[in-house]
């Protein structure tokens, strides 16, 4: 990475960067969007987008990277959210009419013996499945917070649902 004159890759100019933009950032995405605390993660991933690509983005081209960063993201958070909303109206509904009592019965008969099946787990299998799951990681993700490649992260998740299903299948 070259750092030329008109770069943010240096620590100091990128952090009077930050200084300057940050507040103003979040307060355009907070009025824009509504959400203090979607805000606040937008600004940190887009200043950390902008970081990682300083030696791309001149001083004069940065706000206007970081804003349209910021912008998109956004964007896709209240896309995803409304999908997501749109689902759980879905699931509710669908719940209501489902809830019998023999439903209710076997669906948690099903989720301790899922449970229990998890719990069995060799501790990395179940480590990479409630990531991958529960927590919604990557396996890019699972992969390097752990140090390892992503093939060895896809190899221990199939592994572990292959046990699963045959766990959940046998009892």
């Amino acid at each position: 990475m070259q750092k030329s004159e008109n770069s943010l890759c240096d620590e100091d100019r990128f952090d009077s960067f930050y200084r300057v933009h940050a507040r103003l950032l979040r307060n355009f995405i907070y009025y824009k969007f509504g959400d203090e605390q979607q805000a606040d993660d937008v600004v940190q991933e887009a200043f950390t987008r902008l970081w990682q690509n300083c030696a791309k983005v001149t001083a004069e081209t940065a706000k206007s990277y970081l804003y349209k960063i910021a912008t998109n993201l956004s964007t896709s958070l209240k896309r995803s959210e409304s999908i997501r909303l749109k689902y759980e109206e879905r699931v509710i509904r669908d719940e209501k009419s489902s809830q019998t009592p023999e439903f209710l019965i076997l669906e948690k008969e099903f989720m301790e013996k899922l449970s229990r099946a998890i719990e069995s787990l060799p501790e990395r299998q179940r480590e990479v499945f409630l990531m991958n799951r529960v927590e919604k990681l990557t396996y890019r993700e699972i992969a390097e917070l752990s140090g390892v490649s992503v093939k060895a992260i896809e190899k221990l998740m199939h592994k572990a649902l292959v046990k699963l299903r045959q766990q959940i299948e046998n009892i």
